[in-house]
């Protein structure tokens, strides 16, 4: 029988039966499609050893003028500046304290130092430096306090505590003196989504991790109505309503310091004894901008402020740089100030001067390049005056603002100068902004508009482009050149002049394992060198982006894989693409391993009918056609297994031993068609071709199989 050759369509297709899919790909992994065919990806290699504290979602590249190559990266507990290989913490400072507000008390035996601090502001997990302290006397030097900590846990509104560096004796009795002062950074984020509150959504009972709690100062029984606490601030009016484990307390009066009188049992919870110590958390009435707990079986709230993850936008100003917590305020980096120096809010009123209505929060921020604004999305209105310097506080999820040309400071309208608004009228609420060269698209959950610049007097002018439409995430958006292709909630679209769905051969693939929950986590990246728009995504299984898929927009084919990344840019600046994961920062497109690991790459195609499906046929030879150029091993290897089936629908019943072709990458092409001899009966047959192997690239053509008629049974 003469030799069939095998000639395979390109790119992936999951969403139809694989029997209808004869002579294609149905499933892969590391793999994707050039000229054609399949070819294993390149690999990665961590940038530098050194890491990050917390989930880095965003990156931002630019040039100094001295030529310093600046990368900003933004987790849900920092800000850093990446130059030369390390990482610098430009976080903001939220608040500074005068000196002698802060207090320590230390306990013998224990590394935990507990930090008095009134209204202190801060929540679990938020980074605080000490300076000015003196040693407590023992083991707790004045060397060991004037430091950095992340807040272990809250006691109170004006306590909480810390680990110290050294376990404290019987001598740390001080209190660290009246000098001390505490810097506190910006309060942290999430990198989980806390989708509501109440019972059923978001964390147990529905508490956030803004609570305000103190702990029960003695042991209390199921009948007891007097609550005694470490610390009632804050959560001793009259309504207010406390957590004792998985017990509802309605505050009804306060009897004297750190005594609550309550109604037990509250909300259908069931009245029960709790042990000295055990934590207190107030649920609402406190003084947060909102409630931090509902009730058992009350309705969660649809957006509660903080139950976001944290994600930032940034944009270099010149050789300075912007950057925006999506819900939060607008910090300015000073490239003069080194990369010792930290962002400064741009509405803080001893900040900058000539500052008139910054906004004091919003969604993102832009550098308009050809223009040179400051344009801010989602955010509030302007001050109540000329003379204000900050905005109102209201935030408005449709508004956008910008601000003067070329002063980043200056948002108040006035005749001499640029500065105005313009207000979305597609939409609920903004989710995306990003540039073009001819354009700004900016995305509602609704709705796409165009932002152009048009110039005096209304600066900028806004046209909606396409209605019904929808967005996974603020960062799903991706341009390319003239294009931006984004994912939808349910399909993929793109904008050339218009706005169309991108049909996609394994879109059932993709939202049929989708963890919706944890959608804002979504980031689009463009591979510019093989034409690649990648979206990475949580699978339905995972908390964390775990898988990614691929649409190849010149050749127009679709492929995927796992693979977990949280940040993504294409090389430009930098000569090699970029991304985060696991707190570090890797280069891609270098070599073909995992950092030094091997890592596996297959391709598998459809069941092929080869001698005909009425009919069973015996495979005995394969003639592979592999090219493994490029690869770093002396020997490069594939596996090559056939899979055959007996029936429309059966599992692989005979599968032979895996046979591997073996060559080296300098080998001419032609000494790659020695053959496989194997032995495999059945009515159809899929090829699966991985490789597992380190320094291996492979790139798959048209094998050639031989196969012989047998029985019809």
């Amino acid at each position: 029988m003469p030799l069939n050759k095998l000639n395979f369509k390109s790119g992936i297709t999951s969403d139809i039966t694989p029997y209808s899919n004869e002579g294609g790909f149905v499933d892969c992994d590391k793999i994707r499609f050039r000229l054609g065919y399949p070819e294993k990806m390149g690999g990665w290699v961590k940038y530098t050893t050194d890491t990050f504290q917390g989930s880095a979602r965003r990156l931002h590249n630019w040039i100094a003028l001295d030529g310093s190559d600046f990368l900003g990266l933004g987790t849900e507990l920092k800000y850093y500046i990446e130059e030369g290989q390390s990482f610098n913490d430009i976080t903001p400072i939220r608040n500074t304290t005068s000196a002698g507000d802060v207090t320590f008390a230390a306990t013998n035996g224990s590394a935990t130092i507990t930090v008095t601090d009134p209204a202190h502001g801060a929540n679990e997990n938020d980074f605080v430096t000490f300076s000015g302290a003196a040693s407590l006397g023992g083991n707790i030097t004045a060397t060991a306090l004037n430091a950095e900590y992340k807040i272990t846990s809250l006691i109170s509104s004006n306590t909480y505590t810390i680990t110290a560096t050294a376990t404290a004796n019987s001598s740390d009795t001080g209190n660290g003196g009246s000098s001390v002062v505490g810097a506190y950074q910006l309060n942290t984020g999430l990198n989980t989504t806390v989708g509501g509150t109440g019972w059923g959504a978001g964390q147990w009972s529905g508490t956030t991790s803004g609570a305000l709690s103190t702990q029960l100062n003695e042991a209390l029984d199921a009948s007891e109505t007097a609550v005694d606490v470490d610390d009632e601030t804050g959560m001793n009016t009259a309504n207010d309503v406390i957590l004792v484990e998985n017990e509802l307390m309605l505050v009804s009066a306060t009897t004297d310091d750190n005594t609550m009188t309550v109604t037990r049992g509250h909300s259908g919870t069931t009245a029960a004894t709790h042990a000295d110590n055990t934590l207190v958390r107030l649920a609402v009435g406190n003084t947060l901008t909102t409630d931090d707990f509902v009730g058992w079986g009350s309705a969660a709230s649809i957006t509660v402020p903080g139950a976001q993850i944290r994600l930032w936008s940034h944009d270099n100003f010149g050789e300075d740089l912007l950057l925006n917590p999506r819900d939060g305020g607008i910090f300015y980096w000073d490239r003069t100030g080194g990369l010792a120096a930290r962002a400064v809010e741009l509405s803080a009123s001893n900040a900058y001067t000539g500052q008139r209505s910054v906004p004091q929060i919003c969604k993102q921020i832009i550098v308009s390049d050809s223009d040179r604004h400051v344009i801010a999305f989602g955010c509030d209105g302007l001050g109540a005056s000329l003379s204000a310097t900050q905005g109102n506080g209201v935030q408005d999820p449709l508004l956008i603002r910008f601000s003067s040309q070329e002063n980043p400071v200056d948002w108040f309208p006035t005749t001499t100068n640029t500065a105005g608004d313009i207000r979305l009228g597609g939409g609920s609420r903004f989710m995306q902004a990003i540039e073009t060269k001819e354009q700004i698209l900016v995305f509602t959950n609704k709705s796409l508009h165009s932002m152009r610049f048009i110039g005096p007097p209304f600066t900028f002018g806004i046209k909606e482009l396409s209605k019904n439409i929808t967005i996974m995430s603020p960062a799903s958006a991706i341009a390319v050149d003239d294009s931006v292709y984004w994912m939808g909630v349910d399909t993929f679209y793109m904008y050339t002049g218009q706005t169309q769905q991108i049909p996609c051969s394994v879109k059932d693939k993709v939202f049929l394992d989708f963890n919706f929950e944890e959608k804002d986590k979504v980031h689009s990246g463009v591979n510019s060198e093989f034409s690649e728009i990648i979206w990475f995504y949580p699978s339905a299984s995972s908390t964390e982006v775990d898988r990614y898929i691929t649409y190849n927009y010149l050749e127009n084919v679709w492929y995927f894989g796992t693979l977990g990344r949280q940040a993504w840019l294409d090389r430009g600046i930098r000569t090699l693409p970029v991304s985060t994961g696991d707190q570090y920062l890797y280069n891609h497109e270098t070599g073909f391993d995992d950092d030094g690991s091997a890592m596996t790459a297959f391709v598998e195609s459809a069941p092929m009918a080869l001698g005909g499906a009425e009919r069973l046929s015996f495979v005995n030879r394969i003639i592979p056609d592999v090219n493994f150029s490029g690869s770093t091993s002396i020997n490069p290897t594939v596996d090559f297994t056939v899979k055959a089936r007996t029936h429309s629908g059966s599992g692989f019943t005979q599968t032979d031993d895996s046979n591997t072709s073996q060559r080296t990458a300098t080998t001419p092409v032609e000494v790659y068609t020695e053959k496989l001899d194997l032995r495999v009966r059945g009515r159809t047959f899929a090829l699966r071709v991985e490789s597992t192997a380190l320094g291996t690239k492979f790139k798959l053509g048209s094998p050639q199989i031989n196969i012989v008629p047998d029985g019809r049974r």
